[in-house]
Order: structure tokens, then C-alpha cells, then sequence
């Protein structure tokens, strides 16, 4: 829908929060969404000029904004949807640090500390009590699993509350595998999970949008464009988790969320002591050529 006359009935019924809502079509919400300069460029030259009437699809823009910011954007880890992990055999009181590269792709973006001690958050989706076939995750007497750029790991079992709702995740570490890999060369089966450390967690609001129509073409025939509404167009979620170094960011900064997708600084909401991140595009790309 570019209608202007659609969009302004969008923003005057409360359809959006306005112009620069992340999910409109407009230059102003495309850079709220985290949208570069150069990704809708490359978008436009590569679509040409035609005097025909031609559609082109919206992951098509999405293709070229991942592609720019897979280049472009640091990695960084944030916990979305947090659960507490303790190392019940790490030295209480002690911590360390270790050296994680900013973007694999440029050397040259250099590496950065991130913080690490015995209790750390992970995403809830990453344990579960009784695992589901080929889940490589962690679960009490599963497989080792690698705590990206730290330890490997090995679930021993977990804490609940009144509720039967997990708190904790109970996990072991070996220390000889600072690094991520083990002394003796074994094989780790369990896959490679992103944390962040407890004491120096950085709380955020996440904002996930999503397509604001659920039909790929609202507007054709005798549709009505409003009943195409995405009543999940938007999530927010609170109480995240992300890591220290991104406790003084501002807008338009942009990363890389690992394993979540690409986010950056909304450039309205904001503010100091109060992050909030606009997720731009997800890290899977379902455009085909």
C-alpha cells in the first residue's frame, strides 16, 4: 500500500504509532527500521527503470538491506527472552573477560571485552526439560554445549518456581576449554549458544516488527486494505538482556543480534538509561533470484 491517501487513514485511525512507524512505507519509517542509505540504493539500481506497472517483492528490499548490514554491522550478543544460567562449579566472586571479534567480516573493526562470571543469562528457548527429537540445546544430561567464545558447557538440571515455570539453568563448565574449545580435541555435539554476563547486563526494550499487512497484496480487486491488517505485526518485548558495551549507544547505530537478526537504536524512544532496539530484518533471507 503507498497510497497517500491509505497511509494517512493508517496513521489518523491509530493503525500505527505515525509516518515514522518502523513498519510504514515511508523514507522516514524506513529509517527508523534501521534501513541504510546504501541498501535501498542498491534496491533501486538493481530494479531499473520500466514504463510497465510491476510489482516487486518487499524481501526483495529486505535481500539488500541483510546484505549491506552482514558487511556492515557489528555482532553483538543480546539475550531476548532471558533465563538465569549458573555454573555451579565456577568459582563464586570470580570473573573474567574474553576478546570477541566485532564483525568476522572486516578484521579491521578489531575485537572487543565481554565480561563473563558465574551467572550468566541465556534465552529461554535454548533449555528444555524434556528435549524434542534433534535438539541440541541444553537439557539435564544432554550433550556439551559451547558458550560462544567462552567455555563448553554441560546442563546437570535446573530450578522452578511454585508455578513449575523454570528460573535457573544449572550447568557445569569445563576449564579447560576457555575459547570454546576442549584440551584433549574431543568432538562437541551440542550446538553453540549466546549469553550474556548477569552482573553487567544492560536492560533494553525490543521491538519486533513484522510485515503490517498478512496479505502480500492488500490492495488489489475489491480488497479492503484494513481487514489485511497483521495483528502481529508488532512485538515488544522488556526485560531483555544485551551487553555492557552497548549500555551507551544512540541511533542510527545498527547490529547484528547473534542467532536473532539485525536491530538498531530506535532513534525516537531512545534514550539514556532506557535502550530501545528496532529489529530491521531477520537473519534468515527467504528472497530467491
Amino acid at each position: 500500500v503507498m497510497s497517500k491517501r491509505k497511509l494517512r487513514q493508517l496513521v489518523e485511525e491509530g493503525k500505527v504509532s505515525g509516518w515514522d512507524d518502523p513498519r510504514m512505507p515511508t523514507l522516514c519509517g524506513l529509517r527508523r527500521r534501521g534501513y541504510t542509505p546504501r541498501a535501498i540504493r542498491n534496491f533501486s539500481e538493481r530494479n531499473g527503470v520500466s514504463k510497465a506497472s510491476s510489482t516487486v517483492e518487499f524481501a526483495f528490499l529486505e535481500h539488500c538491506l541483510r546484505e549491506d548490514l552482514n558487511e556492515t554491522a557489528q555482532r553483538v550478543m543480546a539475550v531476548l527472552r532471558p533465563v538465569k544460567l549458573t555454573i555451579t562449579n565456577y568459582p563464586e566472586g570470580q570473573s573474567e573477560s574474553f576478546q570477541v571479534e566485532n564483525n568476522p567480516n572486516r578484521p579491521k573493526d578489531g575485537t572487543r571485552e565481554v565480561p563473563f562470571s558465574r551467572e550468566l543469562y541465556i534465552e529461554a528457548e535454548d533449555f528444555l526439560e524434556t528435549p524434542v527429537p534433534k535438539y541440541k540445546r541444553l537439557f539435564p544430561g544432554g550433550p556439551e554445549c559451547r558458550l560462544k567464545g567462552a567455555y563448553l558447557i554441560k546442563c546437570v538440571g535446573c530450578v522452578k518456581d511454585a508455578d513449575g515455570r523454570v528460573t535457573e539453568v544449572l550447568c557445569e563448565y569445563d576449564p579447560d576449554s576457555r575459547g570454546g574449545d576442549p584440551a584433549d580435541g574431543r568432538k562437541v555435539k551440542g550446538a553453540t549458544i549466546h549469553w550474556v554476563d548477569a552482573a553487567t547486563a544492560v536492560d533494553a526494550e525490543i521491538r519486533l516488527y513484522d510485515n503490517l499487512f498478512s496479505d502480500a497484496d492488500p490492495d488489489a480487486g475489491e480488497k479492503n486494505f484494513l481487514d489485511c491488517l497483521n495483528p502481529a505485526s508488532l512485538e515488544i518485548l522488556t526485560g531483555a538482556k544485551v551487553e555492557r558495551s552497548l549500555e551507551h549507544v544512540q541511533a542510527p547505530g545498527s547490529f547484528q543480534f547473534m542467532r536473532q537478526g539485525y536491530f538498531c537504536v530506535d532513534n525516537r524512544d531512545s534514550a539514556p538509561g532506557r535502550l530501545v532496539f528496532n529489529r530491521s530484518v531477520s537473519l534468515k533471507d527467504s528472497f530467491k533470484f
